[in-house]
């Protein structure tokens, strides 16, 4: 699916991409496994990062508000930025075989990669080419697609051909080939296109997904596949995907599992976040969350980042809109809260937002930020409105913890230079891992924990070594949202069972 000058000199992109290796394994037991292999980054690579990054990505699903795929064109979807992702595989299409590196990627449906008729995006000259004319086994379809992204888009028409993914043969499997990618995002990009998992609801053209074709022609057993993905650096194993099953060595424990919500995305709902044992309180009535193996980081909303963000000391940038209504109206906030006004109506109270039933939205009048600067766009009078709203969330998480009056002020006013970067990133000094908080999450009334360790994300050694916040802002509003995006940094600490056939997602803890 769909997600896009860095403040720091870091990338999304994670410490090492994955490919798959070149054997896979059938088991007596039903199941299917493909290994994957570590490659360690090319610091090189990390200049790709500034092309499409994922931030861009971030605001095309904001502005067009289609992130569960209920699009009315069905041709086109949200997509991620797949340079920020780790895990990659190959398959082939055709007969004989054409090889492809994919990612196989929970967030999408859509088997696409470069077509032998793609001439003018300059990627596809440095990427594995999909030629119909070589393959026994081709059948013309023609029909159009685009997939969206957000520094372009994905276009091309659809085919159908066999597709082989280790010994797995899928026969007449609908794909698209892409005739047209945009820039540079793909040019330095170390895979060729992408394999979905996800449902065949955000399904670009409703083509069928791979995995439904491996179910429906009997290749694998059971209606389920998981995903291990290994997160030590140091081992040259890199994780497995198991097709049909789960693997007992991969996991310790049980699975608890949610279900799914909504059919697109693997999407569940979740509840509160924590840090060091203790309630945000922004996901108190629930937040809805989606476990996707094609996104790196955990996005989530910024009040909550935002928080996370100051207790692990990530430096994020000022905000000025977040501090001019923090000066403006914080000991309002504070004292309406003491008075048990309802939370959710406060920024309407004080004029900041009105209030549409279920929460604040930007009404378009001027703010305070405004009376500065009466030549202000919308956008600013938009932002003094969210700000209002979380400044009301980290106030009443304050109060909860019996904190003295001036003590919150000074919480507030410190947790807006924590606000996460206009690039999602937030820079932490790796020698202060072992001062930072544990990052929770409650998910199917059991708490899952993330040590230091396993969200801060650490490029190099010794005194050279970068470290960032696995933890990236995303807003998604009502109803949709709020919504978390929970990516390798969750699924590499929790094993993660993606059951088709009940419609359940499950986690446990990696072996």
């Amino acid at each position: 699916m769909g997600i896009h000058s860095r403040t720091v000199a870091i990338s999304l992109f994670v410490l090492f991409m994955l490919f798959c290796s070149a054997s896979s394994d059938e088991r007596n037991d039903g199941t299917f496994r493909i290994g994957l292999k570590k490659l360690k980054l090319d610091p090189n690579n990390r200049l790709a990062a500034r092309f499409g990054s994922k931030q861009e990505e971030l605001k095309e699903i904001r502005s067009n508000n289609n992130l569960l795929g209920d699009s009315g064109d069905a041709d086109i979807v949200a997509l991620k930025n797949y340079l920020d992702a780790q895990y990659y595989g190959e398959i082939a299409i055709g007969t004989p075989p054409q090889k492809f590196t994919v990612i196989f990627d929970t967030g999408s449906s859509n088997l696409w990669v470069p077509s032998g008729k793609c001439y003018f995006s300059l990627s596809c000259f440095f990427h594995a080419k999909y030629r119909s004319s070589l393959s026994s086994t081709y059948k013309k379809n023609g029909k159009r697609a685009a997939i969206r992204y957000g520094s372009g888009s994905v276009s091309g028409f659809f085919s159908y051909d066999a597709v082989t993914v280790g010994d797995l043969v899928v026969q007449d499997q609908e794909f698209i080939e892409a005739t047209s990618e945009p820039g540079l995002t793909f040019l330095v990009g170390k895979f060729d296109g992408l394999l979905g998992l996800g449902f065949q609801e955000i399904s670009v053209g409703n083509a069928t997904p791979v995995w439904y074709n491996m179910l429906n022609q009997g290749l694998i057993k059971k209606p389920l596949f998981s995903f291990w993905l290994n997160r030590d650096i140091e081992s040259e194993e890199g994780g497995e995907i198991v097709f049909g099953g789960v693997d007992p060595k991969h996991f310790k424990g049980e699975h608890t599992y949610v279900p799914v919500t909504q059919r697109g995305y693997w999407q569940f709902d979740m509840g509160e976040v924590l840090i060091a044992g203790k309630s945000t309180g922004y996901c108190e009535s629930g937040c809805s969350a989606i476990a996707d193996s094609g996104t790196s980081l955990i996005a989530g909303p910024t009040t909550v980042v935002a928080m996370i963000n100051k207790a692990i000391g990530a430096s994020g940038v000022v905000s000025q809109q977040c501090k001019t209504v923090v000066d403006q109206y914080g000991q309002t906030i504070l004292s309406l809260l003491l008075a048990e006004t309802q939370p959710k109506k406060i920024c309407s109270q004080i004029g900041v937002c009105t209030f549409d039933g279920t929460h604040g939205v930007s009404m378009g009048i001027e703010s305070v930020v405004d009376k500065e600067d009466t030549k202000s766009p919308r956008g600013l009078r938009d932002a003094g409105c969210v700000a209002c709203e979380m400044a009301v969330v980290w106030i009443q998480s304050q109060l909860k913890q019996n904190m003295t009056q001036e003590r919150i002020v000074n919480y507030i006013n410190d947790i807006c230079e924590r606000m996460p970067s206009p690039n999602g990133e937030s820079a932490v000094d790796c020698s202060q891992l072992s001062t930072m908080p544990t990052v929770s999450f409650t998910i199917g009334g059991k708490v899952f924990d993330l040590a230091p360790e396993e969200y801060v994300l650490k490029i190099g050694e010794g005194p050279v070594a970068q470290c960032i916040s696995g933890f990236t802002a995303l807003d998604i509003p009502p109803p949709r949202g709020p919504l978390w995006i929970l990516g390798d940094v969750f699924m590499g600490r929790y094993h993660t069972v993606f059951d088709f056939g009940n419609e359940q997602v499950g986690f446990a803890e990696a072996a």
